[in-house]
């Protein structure tokens, strides 16, 4: 085996252990990132549930009913009117 060759091999050997170190480190900074977002999470949860427990509960809103005609005693156009307006609006089945 020549210098050149023995060089070569060193390099290659070098420039593969330092993408194994840099892995690990980066593995190391994606951690602290991802216990630092989750830490975060949890404190935020627990002021929100604090927050919940101290205010009074909400009124819950009435349902709204889709029934506007019935309760307004006017009745909608007939079956056949309401096709008509369809086939002539440009709507054919």
């Amino acid at each position: 085996m020549t210098k050149e060759d023995r060089n070569r091999a060193d390099a290659r050997f070098n420039k593969l252990a330092r993408v194994a170190s840099g892995d690990k480190t980066g593995k190391a900074e994606r951690d602290a990132a991802l216990k630092a977002v989750t830490d975060n999470m949890a404190k935020l949860k627990a002021l929100r549930l604090a927050r919940e427990a101290a205010e009074p509960p909400r009124p819950v809103a009435p349902k709204k009913t889709r029934a506007k005609a019935k309760q307004s005693g006017e009745k909608g156009p007939a079956l056949s009117d309401w096709l008509a307006g369809q086939q002539s609006g440009g709507r054919r089945t």
